[in-house]
């Protein structure tokens, strides 16, 4: 079978601002549901389990699907899929509103996760077919940036929706969204390079069960009683893995093609990508806690706290398309790093007295960073792929992002409880014997476990005591938090040297690329 890719009609900014939009949307829902875990604790009874597939379902769905519905984008049409992914959304965004239970509420953010499968990789596939050259660039950095705002302003936006309303608003505000980003797709160009090449759905299937395990293990790991369940499920994940890949090596039509995958841009591209958006999660993740329990803000005030990361990342989307123009990818991305790095650095001049401002400058540092090197991350991989498999890339480029936080708030937070539950042992052994016996052992259990069991422990003791005890966990959440800090730290210095070393530098990366296009234009010219 030949593979035609139709041309694509030419856009402007209407389209632009339609499809960042809707990939906003997608990232919108990321993070709204982890502000309003305390509250769906309490009013749906969930258990501690519950609460964390609440919080994962979302990206569980998404990220397990995006590899299949890429491939299907591409041969059936990325706008048709882009409109049954919104269209879809609104349904599920209403079910996690309103559920009764939390087992509802556990299906529906999984169901609009697959949702978002269909609208945030396809928003990156149409750019892709839409714009070329300096257009292109800018695009993708606004589509990057802006998107990535959207993640970081979640937090705030339900945050002060839950000062006045229930816990489901955070879902329900994504109704009216998709509502009005359906409709301005309606206008897109019907033709947005879509394929004829057949889909391999086999292939597909086991992408699913792959990917899917391995965020599920990834996530139930650092969770305590649930490390055989995180063992059984990766092992599936490792078998999945292989049978993928022989998969794929022998697929006519793979939906993920190994051979683009190892060409420089992509797969360096790709790791830089998995560790800036792993670096924003895990620093959103630990410093949200951070501010509500060490600083003792309310979820309204933590998401102030995180806004101007947003606010650095819009501003700054423009200038890290200028930095690509002018000085490649290569050091684009380490600039983007080092500034993420200061960030990270930042975090560790966090005290219990800190004031607001130390904490905007930080985020909004941060945030830059992930503005400036996110960008030509997602431009490298698009560049790399030709028109008929940019389904495979703009899933890549998601992926990165949804391992990414995965494998990041694991890490650090798996880092933060060890270190909390160290150092509050410790001062709790060396308080006085009496206040020691004040407290049960449940209470001591909880104690150790995290910051609000300590509160709760507290709740025991008499005023004084009660006092000590949280000052003592705010010390230890303290030391946690510095020792994830510096595991994140940690990954960006290793992104960064593999950035310097391995990525080409401007004129290779051009002289690359061109050949790439090449190499695809003639493969996908049919023979005389």
């Amino acid at each position: 079978m030949t593979t035609t890719v139709p041309a694509p009609a030419k856009a402007g900014a209407f389209a632009l601002a339609t499809l960042i939009l809707a990939a906003a949307i997608a990232n919108l829902n990321l993070t709204v549901a982890n502000v309003a875990l305390p509250d769906i604790g309490k009013e749906l009874g969930a258990t501690q389990i519950q609460l964390n597939m609440v919080a994962v379902g979302f990206t569980l769905g998404l990220a397990c699907s995006v590899l299949y519905l890429g491939a299907l984008g591409d041969r059936y049409g990325r706008k048709r899929l882009l409109l049954l992914g919104l269209a879809l959304s609104i349904p599920a965004a209403a079910l996690a509103a309103w559920s009764p239970d939390a087992n509802v509420l556990i299906a529906a953010r999984f169901l609009g996760g697959v949702c978002a499968g269909m609208v945030y990789p396809t928003t990156l596939s149409i750019i892709t077919a839409l714009y070329q050259g300096k257009q292109r660039v800018l695009a993708i950095a606004l589509w990057s940036g802006i998107g990535a705002a959207a993640s970081a302003a979640g937090p705030t936006v339900v945050g002060w929706l839950l000062t006045f309303t229930w816990w489901g608003a955070g879902f329900a505000i994504t109704i009216p969204l998709s509502v009005i980003a359906f409709a301005l797709c309606l206008f897109l160009p019907r033709k947005t390079g879509d394929t004829t090449s057949a889909v391999d759905h086999i292939g597909g299937a086991l992408s699913v069960v792959m990917i899917a395990t391995l965020i599920a293990a990834i996530t139930f790991a650092p969770t305590p009683g649930q490390l055989p369940l995180a063992l059984a499920l990766l092992g599936v994940s490792a078998l999945g893995f292989i049978a993928f890949y022989i998969r794929e090596r022998r697929a006519q039509y793979p939906i993920f093609n190994l051979d683009i995958a190892r060409r420089r841009t992509f797969w360096v591209a790709a790791i830089a990508g998995l560790i800036v958006f792993g670096s924003l999660m895990g620093a959103m993740f630990i410093g949200q806690q951070f501010l509500q329990n060490v600083l003792n803000y309310n979820p309204f005030q933590a998401g102030l706290g995180i806004l101007p990361s947003a606010i650095a990342m819009i501003l700054l989307s423009p200038v890290a398309a200028i930095f690509m123009r002018r000085i490649g990818s290569r050091l684009t991305l380490a600039i983007g790093f080092v500034l993420v790095g200061l960030g990270f650095s930042g975090m560790f001049l966090w005290t219990q007295d800190s004031p607001y401002w130390l904490i905007g400058v930080t985020y909004a540092v941060l945030g830059g960073g992930i503005a400036i090197a996110a960008a030509p991350a997602s431009r490298s991989i698009m560049s790399s792929v030709p028109a008929k498999d940019l389904g495979m890339g703009s899933a890549t480029n998601d992926l990165q992002r949804d391992l990414g936080g995965a494998i990041m708030q694991a890490v650090m937070g798996s880092l933060l409880v060890v270190r909390y539950s160290k150092d509050i042992t410790a001062a709790f052994n060396s308080a006085p014997e009496s206040e020691q016996e004040s407290l049960s052992s449940q209470a001591i259990t909880l104690m150790t476990q995290s910051f609000s069991g300590a509160e709760q422990a507290a709740q025991s003791l008499s005023p004084a005591q009660a006092t000590d005890l949280v000052a003592a966990a705010r010390d230890a959440f303290v030391s946690g938090s510095n020792l994830a800090y510096a595991a994140g730290l940690l990954a960006v210095a290793a992104g960064l040297v593999i950035i310097l070393t391995l990525y080409p530098r401007k004129a290779q990366e051009t002289k690359i690329l061109a050949e790439y296009a090449q190499t695809d234009q003639a493969a996908q010219t049919p023979s005389r």
